[in-house]
């Protein structure tokens, strides 16, 4: 069944509309580009046919490239000839450079939203009207994925509106309005949404209509000059060379690939700048970051999204209000979040005043956003009206769900578990929003453990989009299924692991601060630890993460683990960093305004000068090279997320990758820990260990799952689905 409908009125115009079968949106696909070529095909060679308008039957215009079916493409680009794969791959250039040049005009009635390739379509016709819908989305957004746009978005664009006005959209992602795409010069009208095709159809049908683009026009040039053609365009490029670099720190070849294939392209007729579009395209879907970042940051994300953990046969549970045990940040944020999701929130606390002071911080929250008017004010009352702040448990009664969120302390959080129990429903799942302590031991003070959970959130809760669910020993299915209903209906992103001191995401987050403190004790600056981390592709460095998350909670986790395991405990190097910074000279983080980092009223934070009196500093020809420092930062959190998967808290890649980049910010551009090592190649990672483990210690050793792999050949994914 075709995804394009064909009809010719009796103007003589005939109005494509895409409308793919079984699909939400509409997104283009191999199968989509050959049906649009024979679309077009078809009315070039109808003589009836005076105009084109191309439209969509959907909400959506197109949503951009199928990225879920995008592995069959990566795959022949990796390993077909230069020339067949560069066929392949810009076949959507080819139809759309056709669609300009057939001799008719055509427009395209944007109904709805219009990203990537989907804009790309649009870009090639020769008259863009819009839907007055501030919903609608217009733009570019290839880089967040790795690639550039590959069906001339790089060359039209600029040909539109400039190079400086481009750079927004093609290097940032940036999407427009239909207003802001009019007022760039993106699009020629916004008209509301019952008149759209009658406007389009009515272009088609004036004089003004014209089947030739702008640059194939003599004597086009370039709005601003292009390439190094113009001065201006030369001083421009200059700075955003800079301004590129300072922002990717070489880590995303997609940027550079924008940047070369405008500064390249606009200097030469379209067709060619097409082919070097073409080119780039190709050399970043062979490349191992867009493949590693498609598949983690889109598809995994999308299956965790979708649910993909949840036991079948289950039925799909509502949540009409809950009960949120701890108003202290956390517990305040989750409120919040829950509240904003129409969901109501008894917020729970030692006392009343306590619990108000939790809704204190959603009342800034809605403050805030009504300011930035990002909600009405009406809204924002009703959202704070759905919180209930209280002292009393028996307030829990009627709740759909439990979450606490109490201090990291095993009597405290046994305490409230028998509180709650004796007063909720027996159907009513607990979910423990610890963050290290193993959930099995923890549901031991509950009177039924197999509907105790962990729901671990990150901070702060209203901004970081996942959770973590963990199962113990005795968590049914059921309590994992309405726990992932739950975290969809907050519009949350869920990964499943299994039990064990820290999880996945913090035992994986302690490694990476743990082995920059390392670092201060073999002299290192710690300014250049910071910047290692950074160049590395983390959003921050090791020590300002441990002032984030506080080190005097590193320290208590690390005793309390002392405490339980007692002689199977191995101690870290770490240990002497934060009992230094912490017991002897009380610097517990951000919180009390003293860490690794100094933080004085109004002015920006800056590392405490008092490290190099703890940590001296070793003369610079005895530091390791910054590609060590790096590689050990990452490593040391990869290697723990092979030790997850060896220990069984991990049973899935895709929730390694997911977890470490939405939970952890680890370095976007690899794809994630496991997908890193997979791009590495399984035989490289473990020699590299063995050459790390050699100079800086056993940590690094490989563990034997990641041997037996590389004797085996094994991935973490299968090569199919570790192209996409």
């Amino acid at each position: 069944m075709s995804s394009i409908s064909y009809q010719v009125d009796a103007d003589g115009i005939a109005t494509l509309t895409i409308d793919q079968p079984g699909k939400s949106m509409n997104v283009i696909s191999p199968e989509f580009t050959e049906e649009l070529s024979e679309a077009i095909e078809r009315a070039a060679a109808d003589s009836s046919v005076k105009g084109i308008v191309i439209t969509s039957g959907k909400s959506s215009f197109v949503a951009g490239a199928d990225l879920i079916g995008m592995s069959g493409m990566i795959e022949h680009a990796r390993n077909a000839p230069a020339a067949e794969a560069l066929k392949v791959s810009s076949r959507l250039t080819e139809v759309l450079r056709r669609l300009e040049t057939i001799g008719k005009p055509v427009a395209t009635a944007i109904n709805g939203t219009a990203l990537g390739g989907g804009f790309e379509i649009a870009l090639a016709t020769h008259y863009r009207v819009a839907a007055d819908d501030e919903s609608i989305k217009i733009g570019q957004p290839e880089v967040q994925v790795g690639l550039l746009p590959g069906a001339g978005g790089t060359q039209r664009i600029p040909r539109l509106i400039g190079i400086m006005a481009s750079a927004p959209l093609l290097l940032e992602g940036k999407h427009l309005s239909p207003q802001q795409a009019k007022s760039s010069g993106l699009i020629h009208d916004v008209v509301p949404a019952a008149e759209l095709l009658a406007k389009a159809k009515a272009w088609l049908l004036s004089p003004q209509a014209k089947s030739v683009q702008p640059w194939d026009e003599r004597g086009f040039k370039v709005p601003g000059g292009a390439g190094g053609m113009h001065p201006a365009a030369a001083q421009l490029f200059m700075a955003a060379n800079a301004m590129t670099r300072d922002k990717t720190l070489g880590n995303y070849p997609a940027a550079q690939a924008i940047l070369s294939a405008v500064y390249e392209g606009t200097q030469v007729p379209i067709d060619l700048g097409l082919k070097i579009e073409a080119k780039y395209f190709l050399s970043l879907l062979r490349g191992p970051v867009a493949p590693a970042m498609i598949r983690t940051l889109f598809v995994n994300k999308g299956r965790a999204d979708k649910l993909v953990r949840r036991p079948q046969g289950v039925p799909k549970a509502k949540f009409k209000k809950i009960g949120m045990l701890g108003a202290g940040m956390m517990g305040a944020a989750i409120a919040y979040v829950a509240a904003s999701n129409g969901i109501e929130v008894v917020l729970l606390d030692r006392d009343v005043e306590a619990a108000e002071r939790g809704k204190g911080y959603a009342r800034k929250l809605v403050e805030k956003a009504v300011s930035r008017r990002k909600t009405t004010e009406a809204d924002g009352q009703g959202l704070l009206a759905r919180i209930h702040a209280t002292a009393d448990y028996a307030d829990l009664a009627d709740v759909d769900y439990i979450i606490e969120a109490v201090f990291e302390d095993r009597a405290i959080k046994a305490d409230v578990t028998k509180k709650v129990e004796a007063v909720i429903r027996p159907d009513v799942i607990f979910g423990s929003n610890t963050s290290t302590i193993p959930i099995t031991s923890l549901a031991e003070a509950s009177e039924r453990p197999e509907k105790f959970i962990g729901i671990h959130f990150f901070s702060p809760a209203e901004k970081m989009p996942l959770v973590e669910i963990i199962r113990g020993k005795k968590t049914s299915d059921e309590a994992l299924a309405v726990t992932l209903d739950f975290v969809q209906a907050i519009r949350k992103t869920p990964i499943v692991v299994n039990d064990g001191r820290g999880f996945f995401t913090s035992r994986f987050c302690m490694n990476y601060i743990g082995e920059g403190e390392i670092m201060l004790t073999e002299g290192i600056p710690a300014a250049l630890v910071e910047n290692a981390g950074k160049l590395a592709g983390m959003p921050v460095g090791p020590l300002a993460l441990a002032d984030e998350t506080a080190i005097d909670l590193g320290w208590k986790i690390h005793k309390a683990a002392e405490t339980d395991l007692g002689d199977a405990y191995t101690p870290s190097a770490a240990i002497g960093v934060m009992e230094a910074m912490y017991v002897k000279n009380g610097r517990a983080g951000r919180k009390n305004g003293k860490g690794f980092y100094e933080y004085p009223e109004g002015g920006p934070k800056t590392l405490w000068a008092g490290l190099a009196d703890l940590f001296p500093v070793k003369p610079e020809s005895e530091w390791p090279s910054i590609d060590d420092l790096k590689k050990r930062l990452l490593f040391a959190q990869a290697l723990d997320a092979v030790r997850t998967m060896e220990d069984g808290v991990l049973t899935d890649p895709e929730d390694g990758d997911v977890g470490g980049i939405f939970g952890l910010g680890f370095a976007p551009y690899t794809g994630g820990p496991l997908s890193m090592l997979d791009g590495i190649g399984i035989a490289n990672a473990v020699a590299e260990c063995e050459r790390l483990a050699a100079r800086y210690g056993e940590r690094f050793s490989p563990p034997k799952l990641l041997r037996d792999m590389a004797a085996e050949g094994r991935t973490f994914y299968p090569a199919a689905k570790a192209a996409a």
